[in-house]
């Protein structure tokens, strides 16, 4: 079944940009100089859009393909990326990586994959405390490069407000790369107007002083939209129905992903649908799924029943990273391949049985060989964690280990 036209809709007529300030805002920098962050909000604010709304409204179109059966996702890249200088080489390899995957699925699904990175914007991240205990010591926690160091000293950890603009030049680079390599032959998402990179991008809209200042109204089609990247998402830590996050990215024209945990109930989330979209439209909403494998079969059919009966037209990805994630005994964050798969599985068990379509998948993988997810043909224990942990935050898994995750995903597709 095909989607309708899209038409682009209208936002809550009380909103502005910058009204989520009246709301509850978690996670956000205690930014120690009011006076420097409201002129970086300006500097901000007077770039150049990293992306165009015309490629925003493209993908709009195909994620209500994918609302409808007719298209699936995948979403795929690093858990936080980081300030270091990109190159075409490095960009091109995760680019590749998430074209192998989507091929893998889409020549048993036979129908469109949508390819969506993290990338080109996930520089900042939510954290359980506040602090982190380092040699002994209490010091700040790191929140992404976007915020302050990793380095472990006090005065490294202090948010810096003009790491918003490191942030915004080195996303304006990756962009770059990523436009490049669609003009020198990697195919652009599918259909997408001239000029697309060759993946659409995503990241979490945690920082609203970085993400406010960057939405553009398009005086072509009206549409209000955050230029900062394609498809932003809210996490678990950060979607409060009456929260900021919630408030601000409900009058954007963007798709807007949800992370959706086991302690979600139904009308909770039947409450942020309602925020998020209030006119039913398709391609509008992403719900991702992170329950943990012993969780996902039984935690998610009530919610996806529920926003079925409301008649939502979401799509449905699995995250079977972020609920399956453990210390190992070498002191290290890390997932096992199989528990990952495991949330895969139970994540179209559990869609099919609320008679749902499976929409996609979201997997943290980077291409190098690194080692911080165990298990897989590759063979990785837990003692081979330290040899190559290189993630900026949670674990990883590898190329090998993602071709794996492909070809299972690939399998479920065709049970369908």
């Amino acid at each position: 079944m095909h989607a309708p036209p899209l038409l682009v809709p209208a936002r809550p007529a009380d909103w502005t940009p910058a009204d989520w300030r009246g709301r509850p805002a978690a996670q956000q920098p205690d930014w120690p100089d009011p006076a420097l962050l409201r002129r970086v909000r300006a500097r901000l604010a007077g770039t150049a859009p990293l992306v165009r709304p015309r490629e925003i409204l493209a993908l709009r179109r195909a994620l209500a393909r994918a609302a409808y059966a007719d298209a699936f996702v995948v979403q795929l890249g690093d858990c936080a990326e980081t300030f270091e200088a990109p190159t075409f080489a490095g960009v091109a390899a995760r680019v590749d990586l998430l074209h192998t995957t989507a091929r893998t699925i889409g020549h048993t699904l036979r129908r469109p994959v949508i390819p969506v990175g993290r990338i080109a914007g996930q520089y900042a991240k939510p954290r359980s405390s506040p602090t982190e205990r380092v040699g002994g010591h209490d010091i700040p926690s790191f929140r992404g490069h976007l915020v302050n160091s990793p380095e472990p000293d006090p005065s490294a950890r202090v948010p810096d407000a003009l790491r918003l603009l490191d942030g915004h030049a080195h996303a304006r680079d990756v962009l770059a790369l990523l436009r490049e390599l669609a003009e020198s032959g990697m195919p652009p998402p599918d259909p997408a107007p001239d000029g697309t990179p060759a993946v659409w991008t995503s990241h979490e809209a945690l920082l609203l002083d970085y993400e406010e200042p960057l939405v553009r109204r398009d005086p072509l089609s009206g549409a209000v939209c955050l230029t900062s990247t394609h498809l932003p998402w809210i996490g678990a830590r950060t979607c409060e129905p009456d929260g900021a996050h919630v408030r601000f990215l409900s009058g954007l024209t963007n798709p807007v992903g949800v992370k959706i945990g086991p302690g979600t109930d139904p009308e909770r989330l039947a409450e942020l649908c309602a925020r998020l979209d209030p006119g039913h439209e398709p391609g509008r909403l992403v719900l991702i799924s992170r329950m943990g494998a012993d969780r996902v079969r039984t935690a998610l059919p009530p919610l996806v029943d529920r926003v079925a009966r409301l008649g939502h037209p979401v799509v449905w990805l699995c995250d079977p990273m972020h609920g399956n994630t453990y210390s190992s005994g070498t002191g290290h964050k890390t997932r096992h391949v199989d528990t990952v798969g495991a949330e895969v599985g139970g994540f179209f068990a559990a869609v099919r049985a609320a008679r749902g379509w499976p929409g996609g998948i979201h997997l943290e993988a980077t291409p190098a060989d690194v080692t911080e997810c165990v298990g897989g043909r590759v063979g990785v224990e837990e003692a081979d964690l330290p040899l190559r942990y290189e993630t900026a935050c949670d674990p990883r898994l590898n190329g090998a280990q993602t071709a794996e995750l492909a070809a299972l995903t690939a399998r479920l597709c065709g049970q369908g």
